[in-house]
C-alpha cells in the first residue's frame, strides 16, 4: 500500500501495458547518470524551434553577409509620340514602368502586371503589345505609340471620338489600353493578318464582330462596356471602308 499511495502522490503510474511513463522514467535513468523529463524534453524542443527561426541576416554581422549587387543601369533611346527620348534604366525596368515612372506619360495604365487585361497596352513599331511584359531596353530607336500621342481632347483620334460617340467606357480605366488596340486590330485586319476565328485565309479579312470580338478578346474591361466598344470600333472601321 505505501508503494501504491507513493506512486499516486508522484503521478508515477503504470500505463496498460506495464510500462512506467513520465518521471518514475526519468528517476529510474538516473541511476546511469542521466535524467530527462518531460518538462526537460519540452524546453529543449522549444529552444531548437527557436534557433532554426533566426534569420540568417540576422545570425550574421554586418560584415559577414553577402553584399548585394548594384543594379546594371542601361542607356535606352527611342521614339515616343513623336519625340525622340533618351533614359538610364534599370535593365530589369519593363517598358511600361518607363513610360509611367520615366517619361510620366500616366494615360497608360498598370492593372494586373501579368499581360492579362490589356490596361498597358501600347503601340511598338504599329504593333500592339503588353507594355508590362517587355523590358525598355529590347526597344532601342522603336516607334512607341501611347494614348498620349493618338490625339489631344481638343483633336481626337477617330477612334477617341468612336468611344466617346458610343460610351464605350465607364471607369475609364481600361479606355486607354482598348483604344490602343481597337487602332492596332483594324490596322492588323488592313494589313490582312488572320486571327483565330479568320475562316479564309486566302481572301482578307473583314472587321466583321467576330473578327474584332477575337482580336479585342486580350483587353478585359471589368465595367463591361463590351457591346459599346464594338459598337466604336464597328463605326470607325466603316468610316474608314468608305
Amino acid at each position: 500500500m505505501s508503494n501504491q499511495g507513493s506512486e499516486a502522490d508522484n503521478g508515477r503510474l503504470h500505463d496498460a501495458g506495464g510500462h512506467r511513463s513520465g518521471t518514475h522514467y526519468a528517476k529510474d535513468n538516473d541511476e546511469y547518470g542521466f535524467t530527462l523529463t518531460r518538462r526537460d524534453l519540452i524546453k529543449a524542443g522549444a529552444a531548437s524551434a527557436a534557433a532554426v527561426a533566426v534569420s540568417p541576416s540576422t545570425a550574421l554581422s554586418d560584415s559577414e553577409r553577402p553584399a548585394t549587387a548594384p543594379p546594371e543601369i542601361s542607356a535606352v533611346t527611342f521614339s515616343v509620340n513623336g519625340e525622340v527620348r533618351q533614359l538610364n534604366v534599370d535593365t530589369r525596368t519593363t517598358l511600361l514602368d518607363a513610360l509611367r515612372e520615366n517619361l510620366h506619360l500616366t494615360g497608360t495604365k498598370k492593372g494586373c502586371d501579368h499581360g492579362q487585361c490589356g490596361a498597358c497596352t501600347a503601340m511598338v513599331n504599329g504593333r500592339r503589345i503588353n507594355s508590362c511584359l517587355t523590358l525598355a531596353v529590347m526597344h532601342q530607336n522603336a516607334e512607341i505609340t501611347t494614348i498620349e500621342g493618338l490625339g489631344t481632347p481638343d483633336n481626337m483620334h477617330p477612334m477617341q471620338a468612336a468611344f466617346v460617340k458610343h460610351d464605350g467606357f465607364q471607369c475609364g480605366y481600361c479606355t486607354p489600353g482598348q483604344i490602343c488596340s481597337s487602332v492596332a486590330v483594324l490596322k492588323e485586319i488592313e494589313m490582312g493578318i488572320p486571327s483565330h476565328v479568320t475562316l479564309d485565309l486566302v481572301s482578307s479579312p473583314q472587321a466583321t464582330p467576330d473578327e474584332i470580338r477575337e482580336r479585342m478578346s486580350g483587353n478585359i474591361c471589368r465595367c463591361g462596356a463590351y457591346s459599346n466598344i464594338l459598337a466604336a470600333i464597328a463605326d470607325v472601321a466603316g468610316s474608314e471602308k468608305s
